[in-house]
C-alpha cells in the first residue's frame, strides 16, 4: 500500500466517510466541546461518550445530554453499553430523534463498575449476546451498527474472531478492536498481530466491513504504522487525542506523504482557549473551567518549565484566570 492510498475514504454500511482517522469514544472526555475541537484539528468521524441504553430507556436528562451533536459535527456515531436486551428496544426509541450516522456498541470498558454489570468488556464472556444486540437494532433501524471490542477477557480467553464473528452474524458494518485484553487494561503493550489477524479473518470469509484499529496511537507515525503492519481500514485515536488534537492533522499529512507540522507553544496556547471557549458555550464558565484542569494538563504534558503554569490553572475559575496563567506559554 502506498502512501497515497493510506488516507482514504471508508464505508460503513449506507454511510460514506471522508477519511480513516477517527476520535474514539472516551467517557469524560469525548463531550461535544472536545469533539468539536477535534473535527475543527481535522477528525473524519467521532462518537459521544459511551450512553447506557438502560438510562436512556428511561429517558434521564442527563444521559439524553450525552448524545447532543456538535454544532459542525455533520457526522458522527452514538455510543452504547448494556449488559443484556432487555431495555434496548426501548432505548433506541429514545435514541431516535438524534439520527446518529451509526450506532456503535462498547464490548471494550475495561472499567469494573461497568464490566461487574455485564457490560462493556464482560460482554465478550457470551458472544451470542453481541448476535442478538446487533440484530435488534438492525431490526429496528436503518442505521450501521458498529462494534468495539478487546482481544479477549484475559490472556486465557482471547476469542476477538469468536466475538467478531458473532457480531457479523448479527449484521454488524463495521469492527473496531482494542489490541489488549480486558485484564491488560491500559497497560502496554497493545499486541497489533491481532489486528492484521481480524482483518485477514475478515478477508478470507469474505465480509466487506471495514476494520478499525485502537491501542497505542499516541502519534501520527503510530497511525501510519499501525495501517502498514496491520492493514487497518482506519484508525481510532483516543488517549492520543487527549491534549494533542493536533495528532488529526498530523496524521493525515503523514499518511498523504506531506510534511508534517511540529506543534508550536503558540499553538498548544491557542488550542487551549479554543477549547476553553467550547466548554464555556456549551457548559458556562464556571463548570467549562473546572472541567478544562485535567485537558490543560495534558495539553502541558512534556512540555518543559510549565509547572508553574499548572499550578495556576488548577486554581482557575474564571476564562482570564486561564489567560494570565497560560501567557508565560507563549514566551517560553
Amino acid at each position: 500500500m502506498n502512501e497515497q492510498q493510506l488516507y482514504h475514504p471508508v464505508q460503513i454500511g449506507n454511510v460514506k466517510i471522508a477519511g480513516n482517522l477517527f476520535l474514539a469514544p472516551l467517557a469524560g472526555y469525548t463531550d461535544i466541546p472536545f469533539r468539536s475541537l477535534c473535527i475543527e484539528a481535522g477528525a473524519d468521524f467521532t462518537f459521544t461518550e459511551m450512553v447506557s441504553a438502560e438510562g436512556l430507556s428511561r429517558e434521564g436528562e442527563k444521559t439524553l445530554e450525552l448524545m447532543y451533536r456538535a454544532p459542525n459535527e455533520k457526522q458522527y456515531a452514538i455510543q452504547l453499553f448494556m449488559s443484556n436486551t432487555d431495555s434496548l428496544k426501548q432505548a433506541l426509541q429514545q435514541l431516535m430523534p438524534f439520527q446518529p450516522e451509526i450506532i456503535d456498541i462498547n464490548c471494550g470498558c475495561p472499567v469494573p463498575k461497568v464490566t461487574k454489570t455485564g457490560a462493556g468488556s464482560a460482554m465478550m464472556k457470551t458472544p451470542s449476546l453481541i448476535t442478538d444486540v446487533v440484530r435488534t437494532i438492525t431490526d429496528e433501524m436503518d442505521i450501521p451498527v458498529s462494534v468495539k471490542f478487546r482481544t479477549g477477557w484475559d490472556a486465557q480467553s482471547e476469542n476477538f474472531l469468536t466475538f467478531a464473528q458473532a457480531a457479523l452474524d448479527g449484521g454488524a458494518s463495521a469492527l473496531t478492536l482494542h489490541a489488549r485484553t480486558r485484564s491488560q487494561g491500559y497497560a502496554p503493550f497493545a499486541d497489533w498481530t491481532k489486528l492484521a489477524s481480524l482483518k485477514q479473518y475478515c478477508i478470507e470469509h469474505d465480509y466487506q466491513v471495514p476494520v478499525f484499529g485502537s491501542g497505542d496511537l499516541f502519534a501520527a507515525e503510530d497511525a501510519k504504522k499501525m495501517i502498514q503492519e496491520t492493514g487497518v481500514d482506519g484508525v481510532m485515536f483516543a488517549r492520543g487525542a487527549i491534549g494533542n488534537p493536533f495528532i488529526f492533522a498530523q496524521a493525515k499529512a503523514l499518511l498523504q506523504g506531506k510534511e508534517m507540522v511540529e506543534i508550536t507553544k503558540k499553538m498548544r496556547y491557542e488550542a487551549i482557549l479554543r477549547h476553553l471557549d467550547l466548554m464555556i458555550d456549551t457548559f458556562g464558565e464556571k463548570t467549562a473551567c473546572t472541567l478544562m484542569r485535567k485537558h490543560t494538563c495534558s495539553y502541558l504534558k512534556g512540555v518543559p518549565n510549565t509547572s508553574p503554569i499548572k499550578q495556576a490553572v488548577v486554581q482557575a475559575v474564571k476564562r482570564e484566570h486561564y489567560t494570565q496563567a497560560l501567557s508565560p506559554l507563549v514566551d517560553l
